[in-house]
């Protein structure tokens, strides 16, 4: 999708006349993307952004985290420059975007052996990082140091989405990372999991 000044002015537009934030968000995540993308960065949609995205929307984040794939660093100037072509106020690294705040966090860390998600949206696809990743992220910081409770509760909203759907979410893949040392949370993982079953049993 090759994006013209035009093209662009009027996706900004759509953008900020969406009323419904989740849809906003993900129409500005597939315009960010394809950019960078056309610039030759491919990105991926991490952190609480993530989450809102595989929750549609049961936990919103209010900003979308962005990391690159390769390891080479996006130059500040290239940043600014394509940010500058979507009218962007701030940087280096994060800006406001039609209401929106985009921020660039660096390399993409993950230990999962899994693919990214592709999300398709308006303005192209858009990556996110792999579910089971984004999951036991979320529940060691939800009980390490000591236990968050508002990262209890966005870990349990991811919880509850891959449960929602077990053909997409891979639990083995879960709590193998879950396993890791660099994690080591597949106890509290395991006892979350029977809590958030349990919810969803009694709410049917």
């Amino acid at each position: 999708m090759n994006l013209t000044t035009q093209n662009i002015k009027t996706a900004l537009m759509d953008i900020e006349e969406t009323s419904d934030l989740l849809e906003k968000a993900m129409k500005l995540a597939g315009l960010v993307t394809c950019l960078f993308r056309e610039a030759g960065w491919p990105l991926v949609v991490v952190g609480g952004s993530a989450v809102e995205f595989y929750t549609e929307g049961a936990y919103m984040s209010g900003d979308i985290d962005f990391c690159r794939q390769i390891l080479t660093p996006i130059p500040l100037r290239v940043s600014q420059e394509i940010m500058g072509k979507l009218e962007a106020a701030g940087g280096p690294r994060s800006w406001k975007v039609a209401g929106l705040f985009v921020d660039m966090l660096g390399l993409l860390e993950s230990e999962s052996i899994k693919r990214c998600t592709e999300l398709q949206t308006p303005y192209g696809p858009v990556s996110l990082i792999p579910p089971e990743m984004i999951l036991v992220e979320r529940v060691l910081a939800a009980v390490y140091p000591s236990r968050d409770q508002e990262q209890y509760d966005i870990a349990k909203k991811m919880m509850a989405s891959g449960l929602s759907k077990d053909a997409a979410f891979d639990w083995s893949e879960a709590e193998r990372l879950a396993a890791l040392p660099a994690f080591n949370v597949l106890c509290e993982m395991q006892n979350m999991k029977k809590d958030v079953q349990n919810e969803l049993k009694m709410s049917r």
